[in-house]
C-alpha cells in the first residue's frame, strides 16, 4: 500500500499508463456499493445466485477457490 497522500497529483501518475479497463478498475474499486456487494460475494463464493448477481449488477466474474481433488 502507497503511503503517498492521496490528495497529492503525484499519487496518481500511474493512471496515465493504465489501459482502459484498469481506469474502470480503479474508479470501481472505490465504489462503496461494488466494496459491500463484493464482501457479500466473497462470503457466499460457492452461491451460484450471488455469482450470477454480480455478473448482473457489475459485469464481473469471480474466480472460484479451487476445490480439494479429494472431496
Amino acid at each position: 500500500m502507497s503511503t503517498e497522500d492521496w490528495r497529492s497529483p503525484s499519487a496518481y501518475n500511474y493512471t496515465r499508463n493504465l489501459s482502459s479497463s484498469g481506469l474502470a478498475w480503479e474508479f470501481l474499486r472505490r465504489d462503496p456499493d461494488y466494496r459491500a456487494g463484493h464482501a457479500r460475494a466473497r462470503s457466499r463464493a460457492d452461491d451460484e445466485n450471488a455469482s450470477a448477481a454480480s455478473v448482473r449488477r457489475w459485469g464481473l466474474r469471480f474466480r472460484r477457490r479451487p476445490r480439494n481433488p479429494s472431496d
